[in-house]
């Protein structure tokens, strides 16, 4: 699969955009905190060496999008980002998991935690810029590169312990396809040509799918996907559902 473009920074990040950025590396924060702040549209509002501290500020300055590390200190990225989500307080803020190939077994349990999508550290300056727009827009962020190492590490899992799996009760055939192919990190526009559908009719499938799963966004569909064992062909008949 062609990776999509990354949107450019001008085009998504609404002009109030406030970011808070929270990584125990000062030198992370401050390159971070450099390209917030000389990009127009944007405004970093504070920084966080913990996941107390990440937690703090988001209370405190209500940021759109917190650049979340997962490593730090004490309370640790992942815990940070279920307090944020989970508090009514702090529940319009987003969070955007910052994560190297090494530490993809702890991103699927960010995205459980709330995320809304995941960046890699080493990104260049318009992904990070076009990952903040997509997030502070409402959406999710699963680039399908990372997305299906993601998907790897999870199909090698053993069974044992895995939550239980949800019914997918009036769920159609096609809703199941295209919930396949988003956990794959298929895009709106790569779904409505893979499937030769209209844009119009992958947004009432996708939809349909959060209402029916009660699922808060993309990314948690990716998670249905996961723990229902659709992705990976480890669900009995789906066999042959993802390609």
């Amino acid at each position: 699969m062609t990776e999509p473009a990354w949107p450019a920074a001008a085009a998504t990040v609404p002009v109030t955009t406030r970011v808070v950025i929270a990584d125990d590396q000062a030198m992370v924060r401050g390159s971070f905190r450099v390209l917030v702040d000389h990009t127009p549209g944007l405004k970093a509002v504070g920084e966080a060496a913990t996941g107390i501290e990440a937690v703090e500020l988001a209370r405190r300055e209500q940021p759109d999008v917190v650049l979340m590390d997962i490593r730090m200190p004490g309370l640790d990225g992942i815990e940070a980002t279920r307090r944020i989500c989970a508090d009514p307080e702090t529940a319009g803020v987003r969070v955007l998991i910052l994560t190297t190939f090494d530490l993809d077994e702890y991103v699927y349990a960010a995205l459980r935690a709330g995320a809304a999508g995941f960046l890699l550290k080493d990104a260049p300056p318009s992904e990070v810029l076009g990952a903040i727009g997509v997030v502070a827009s409402g959406d999710c962020l699963l680039a399908p590169s990372v997305t299906r190492r993601l998907i790897a590490e999870f199909t090698r899992r053993p069974e044992p312990g895995r939550p239980p799996v949800r019914a997918f009760d009036g769920v159609t055939d096609r809703e199941l396809e295209v919930l396949g192919l988003i956990a794959r990190g298929h895009s709106n526009t790569e779904l409505a040509e893979h499937l030769q559908l209209s844009m119009a009719t992958v947004k009432t499938h996708v939809g349909r799918l959060l209402a029916k799963l009660h699922a808060r966004d993309r990314a948690q569909l990716v998670i249905v996907a996961y723990e229902t064992g659709l992705v990976g062909d480890r669900r009995p008949g789906a066999a042959g559902l993802l390609g």
